[in-house]
């Protein structure tokens, strides 16, 4: 975390962009008193879309659903 007063932070504000975008937080202070604070922001996700892969399997084998012969024992 890094401290600069606004004055420095006016002559340097690319740089503390930069520093915000690789994860770093700065800290602006006006009179030595913290009152902002610059933060990197995470990329947008892209909602997913119900129903995007509607017929998009092309194989399920017939015994998708039956018991794992691994598991018999955990079984009632």
């Amino acid at each position: 975390m890094a401290y600069f007063n606004i004055h420095e932070a006016k002559a340097h504000l690319s740089e503390l962009i930069q520093k915000a975008m690789l994860g770093e937080e700065v800290i602006i202070a006006k009179d030595n008193k913290p009152v902002a604070k610059l933060v990197g922001l995470r990329p947008v996700k892209k909602r997913r879309k119900l129903g995007s892969a509607k017929d998009k399997l092309i194989y399920m084998a017939p015994d998708f659903n039956a018991p794992l012969s691994d598991f018999k024992d955990y079984m009632p």
